[in-house]
């Protein structure tokens, strides 16, 4: 498996500094944002962590539009609009792009996934009787299956390999059970040439060997290992002594 940068389909997404109109307003305020010049992806897989309102979402959203995928998620090809809340972040990004083009790629957002599924079952509308999309996503709709089972059907049926997938909280709908088989689904499409760049809180998405992960904080963007982020020590602690984490928690008022 090659690691090297120019192995990648993407890069690095720069921040152009000299063309942002005030770091004082959002989205250019946020702590992940205020103090970045480039983001360099290394690995295969990536993810950013961090607090809530440190600007994951945010930044992940602007390096995927700035790659050309919809604000809202899907496919290149995905053009729907249904709500105008995305940032301008991304037409401040530079991307530098791999020498090679991916055959493959999707932008996937947890918050913006019904969005998604009915989009594809409008196109479906216009196509029939021809083949239909959801074809590709396990040959149901998206709709007339769970949050979690529509999830896992994009991750195993759509996604084909030798893609660029951008994904937003993926863990948001998943079982610590399908978070598990999301990382081996994940390793068979980085075997078959993909790259990967997740927000996420689940330290166990986080546990993917050989990754890169990349902490937001009030002071910036750092690389840091597993076991340095607060969401595997807090939860380690917690399964491990959690009769005193939840006495410290749950103090009964005398």
């Amino acid at each position: 498996m090659h690691n090297a940068n120019t192995m990648l389909y993407l890069r690095h997404a720069e921040l152009l500094r000299d063309k942002v109109p005030s770091f004082g307003s959002y989205p250019f305020n946020l702590p992940a944002i205020r103090d970045l010049e480039r983001l360099v992806f290394e690995k295969h897989v990536t993810f950013l962590v961090g607090e809530n309102g440190t600007g994951k979402s945010t930044l992940l959203e602007g390096i995927a539009a700035a790659w050309g995928f919809n604000p809202e998620g899907g496919t290149l090809n995905f053009s729907f609009n249904t709500r105008a809340s995305h940032s301008s972040l991304y037409e401040f990004f530079r991307i530098a792009r791999g020498v090679r083009r991916p055959k493959d790629g999707f932008f996937l957002r947890a918050e913006s996934y019904y969005n998604v599924a009915s989009y594809i079952d409008e196109l479906d509308e216009q196509l029939a009787p021809s083949p239909q999309i959801k074809d590709s996503y396990g040959g149901k709709s998206l709709h007339e299956q769970s949050h979690g089972e529509s999830f896992f059907a994009t991750f195993v049926h759509r996604f084909g390999g030798r893609g660029l997938y951008i994904l937003d909280e993926p863990e948001a709908a998943l079982s610590p059970v399908r978070q598990m088989s999301l990382i081996a689904r994940m390793h068979e499409l980085v075997k078959l040439n993909s790259q990967f760049i997740i927000a996420t809180h689940s330290p166990i998405l986080m546990s993917y060997p050989g990754a890169d992960i990349f902490l937001l904080e009030s002071e910036g963007i750092r690389k840091v290992t597993l076991e340095e982020t607060e969401h595997f020590t807090v939860t380690k602690a917690f399964m491990n002594d959690r009769e005193k984490m939840l006495r410290e928690l749950l103090v009964d008022d005398e």
